[in-house]
């Protein structure tokens, strides 16, 4: 049994408390979807500013009407402080999702992305602290390596960031560290790289990669690369990522807290690749894509390769993806044909 089940089966014999920060997004979503299948109590926090009601919609039709009681809703907003400590009442472990994401959001308005994901960051900490909650597991991101060149990224050495939205997400550390030796408080953060699954919205300016490849496609328009294909990330399917946002939220070594971890698989897909196996997956769900991508300029504040180590959250949460890109993408696409067409 790997220490993931053995959590899992821990956490159905003697239930938390928990907070998800964030729920209605696409990854909130997916840990309140998992959660309440293990029969958690769950309270959740929302502005709807990234996140949608069809999100929750979804979740309470994939669980059973027992679990769906287990959940409480707040909609409120991380950057008024009085909405964290209402949310964190009562809450053994908190999971803080909450965020604006992109790099190319917070180049065009970095004043936003600043005050929720430094000020709204700031307030959950706060909050969480005060509450005495038992652990605060937080997003981080694995643009905080910033132009650091080694390959694969390692959590101690980072470069400087390239965008506004990288430094929001390295002082999000900063605090939590900050935190830990002036307060005792310690908290986890988990450098997601390029997560992707089911929920991700394909819609608007700042969509990721995949769905919004994946729902153009389907729709048969021009699919865009930035650059020459070759930049390559290492995708994350959403299953490992909620598997080491529990594992974190619930390790009783002292030692594995107060601590940042890459949240990957440790591969490297050039775009180009992914391209391929999208259409490939979309094929095999009846979904004939022929076209040839249109290439494009680079993107400002892009770095050109990402590919994680993940020997630390291995070795310290016991963490083991359970999903490499190929089976994610057929996962994912699966979900998209069903819900886009």
């Amino acid at each position: 049994m790997s220490q993931y089940q053995l959590v899992c089966e821990q956490l159905k014999q003697a239930p938390k408390t928990w907070l998800v920060t964030g729920v209605a997004g696409f990854i909130g979503s997916n840990l309140l979807e998992t959660l309440l299948k293990l029969d958690q109590t769950v309270i959740g926090l929302d502005n709807f500013a990234t996140g949608h009601q069809y999100n929750l919609d979804e979740v309470q039709s994939l669980v059973s009407a027992v679990q769906w009681a287990k959940f409480t809703f707040y909609e409120g907003d991380i950057r008024n402080l009085e909405d964290c400590q209402k949310a964190c009442a009562g809450v053994d472990y908190v999971l803080h999702e909450a965020a604006l994401g992109s790099v190319p959001r917070s180049i065009a308005d970095p004043i936003t992305t600043n005050a929720t994901n430094i000020s709204g960051f700031l307030n959950m900490l706060t909050a969480a602290r005060d509450a005495k909650v038992s652990s605060f597991t937080y997003a981080a991101s694995s643009s905080t390596y910033g132009d650091h060149p080694a390959l694969p990224k390692v959590e101690e050495n980072i470069g400087k960031p390239l965008s506004p939205y990288a430094v929001t997400k390295y002082v999000n550390e900063l605090y939590a560290e900050v935190f830990a030796r002036t307060y005792g408080f310690k908290a986890i953060g988990l450098r997601y790289f390029n997560v992707f699954g089911k929920r991700q919205d394909p819609n608007g300016a700042y969509a990721a990669v995949i769905p919004k490849w994946t729902a153009a496609m389907i729709a048969g328009d021009d699919v865009f690369i930035n650059g020459d294909g070759e930049t390559s990330r290492d995708f994350c399917f959403i299953d490992n990522t909620v598997q080491a946002n529990i594992l974190a939220a619930t390790t009783a070594d002292d030692a594995a807290k107060n601590q940042v971890y890459n949240v990957a698989v440790g591969d490297r897909t050039t775009l180009n690749d992914l391209y391929r196996a999208i259409q490939a997956a979309l094929a095999e769900n009846g979904v004939n894509y022929t076209k040839d991508a249109v290439y494009r300029d680079f993107r400002a504040g892009d770095v050109r390769h990402s590919q994680a180590s993940i020997a630390k959250i291995e070795q310290a949460l016991g963490y083991a993806p359970e999903f490499r890109i190929d089976a994610g993408i057929q996962l994912a696409m699966r979900w998209y044909v069903k819900n886009l067409t």
